[in-house]
């Protein structure tokens, strides 16, 4: 493993520090729903307040492509974390007003179009009147924003504490899981994650596809799929998954029922139906209760699981989601009984652990999505690189 700059044996006193987070959080009625993200900054933050620097968190929310939008303002998330707010990331006036040990948070970097591009002159402004750069945003670090990598440029770059987390559980799994190693990889395209699929062949003893994905992998091998999602143009990259998961001794497993409907609603009456019965006018929504058994069955040999994507469509409640909530319970459970390490990533992903109230129960949840999946590919991140001795 990469040795990464951390913060150990750095002076922060008076040191003016630009951290970078990811507050990109879902916000309704100006509350966030969900704090995960937020609160995993919390012990790099506490440690530069702690250590006598003067810190000024940059992030972004949403989309708005340059424009500034009251409703993705970080204002929110200034209140929620209790520290003052400023109202335009480019600002600099207040920085000699700022006294060590305080904290604020800067306004949406995306509202620039700067950031997003890699705008070295952004990136200039942004960096100018810092000391040190903290990146602290692992799930943005798959981007090559300004303030990821153009910074990195004209400050001294350091990883904060939850970065160096990602990277050391993740390339730990990858570099030396306990075996029996199994990945639960679902979600709807395969085309998003063939790379994965190609990479985690070659270090996985067993991988489980699932979701619309099983559904594509199904149709590859010949088997009808009814009127449901999946992707016909993606037969030859399914097959060459195969070839090579052959190749290097990892079994592959596929759906062997699935939960289908008359129609694409959620309201739909469930059938269970074995893959090979699956009829022309079937919408598949969820693998089925054999299939869930099977899933349940193999996480009890398993040692090290890395589960990435729902197996249906959890979002539409118990009926839809019956594989994915089984599925997290268990998986849950043998984590917490340490019969297992478990590693979950992705937002819908972590969203099914939620709706089972399990989340705390899980060996490590990554914050990244985009970035878990490609450090899975066994990518160099963008934002990881400048912090690499």
């Amino acid at each position: 493993m990469k040795i990464i700059r951390n913060l150990k044996n750095v002076k922060l006193r008076g040191k003016y520090v630009l951290l970078r987070d990811d507050f990109n959080v879902q916000i309704v009625d100006n509350k966030i729903t969900d704090t995960f993200r937020v609160d995993a900054s919390l012990k790099t933050i506490k440690y530069l307040s702690k250590a006598g620097a003067r810190v000024v968190i940059c992030s972004h929310l949403g989309r708005p492509k340059g424009k500034q939008i009251p409703e993705l303002s970080l204002k929110f998330i200034a209140e929620y974390l209790n520290i003052p707010f400023i109202d335009d990331c480019l600002r600099k006036d207040f920085l000699q007003k700022m006294k060590n040990g305080n904290v604020v948070l800067l306004e949406n970097l995306r509202f620039y179009d700067g950031e997003e591009t890699n705008d070295k002159s952004f990136a200039k402004k942004l960096a100018d009147g810092f000391d040190i750069y903290v990146n602290d945003a692992f799930s943005v670090s798959h981007r090559k924003a300004a303030s990821i990598v153009g910074v990195t440029k004209y400050l001294p770059a350091y990883a904060g504490f939850l970065m160096e987390k990602e990277i050391t559980n993740l390339t730990n799994v990858l570099q030396n899981p306990k075996r029996p190693f199994f990945v639960f990889i679902g979600g709807a395209k395969i085309s998003d994650k063939i790379n994965v699929l190609k990479n985690l062949v070659s270090v996985a003893d067993n991988i489980v596809v699932g979701g619309a994905m099983g559904t594509t992998f199904n149709f590859a091998l010949g088997l009808p799929v009814g009127q449901s999602l999946y992707e016909p143009n993606q037969t030859s990259a399914v097959m060459k998954i195969l070839n090579l998961a052959h190749k290097n001794n990892c079994k592959i497993f596929l759906p062997i029922d699935k939960g289908v409907g008359k129609s694409f609603s959620k309201d739909a009456k469930r059938i269970n139906r074995d893959v090979e019965r699956i009829e022309a006018d079937d919408v598949i929504m969820d693998d089925g209760k054999v299939t869930t058994v099977r899933n349940i069955d193999l996480l009890r040999i398993a040692k090290t699981v890395i589960w990435n994507g729902t197996f249906g469509l959890a979002e539409w409640g118990k009926r839809w989601g019956y594989s994915s909530f089984e599925f997290a319970e268990n998986l849950a459970y043998l984590s917490k009984s340490k019969k297992l390490k478990s590693i979950v990533g992705g937002g819908d992903t972590i969203a099914a652990l939620d709706f089972c109230g399990v989340r705390k129960d899980i060996s490590y949840v990554s914050t990244g999505g985009g970035a878990f999946l490609e450090f899975l590919e066994g990518k160099q991140l963008p934002g990881i690189k400048p912090l690499i001795i």
